[in-house]
């Protein structure tokens, strides 16, 4: 039987803090589309956001593994892919929407409190 993983992050608040700071960043610089999927959240970045965004990535890999974390070169652009299943799915889709600029965070999105749009 497979055991299901919790949707939470492991990150302390300081690392929490400092990661939430990166990604606002990152997208307020370079994010240029988001949409939801079936099965989670598509990010688009500009191509220069590249190296950052793996960074970010490497992170979230690593403190919220309920959540498969990809980056592709596409057209033009860099695109985040992020997957799960059951809850996972309702929580990716909470992520990076208007609450942002609201300054709102939420512990189980990457950088907690980096949200944009909804597409």
């Amino acid at each position: 039987m497979a055991t299901s993983i919790p949707v939470a992050c492991t990150l302390g608040m300081a690392d929490l803090a400092g990661q939430a700071r990166r990604w606002e960043q990152l997208m307020a610089q370079a994010l240029t589309e988001r949409s939801e999927t079936a099965d989670g959240l598509r990010l688009s970045f500009r191509p220069e956001a590249q190296a950052e965004l793996r960074a970010l990535v490497a992170v979230e890999t690593g403190c919220c593994a309920w959540a498969s974390w990809t980056v592709e070169p596409a057209d033009g652009a860099v695109v985040l892919g992020v997957r799960s299943a059951d809850e996972g799915i309702a929580t990716l889709h909470g992520m990076f929407t208007a609450d942002r600029s609201a300054g709102r965070t939420s512990a189980s999105s990457p950088g907690r409190g980096h949200r944009e749009s909804r597409q």
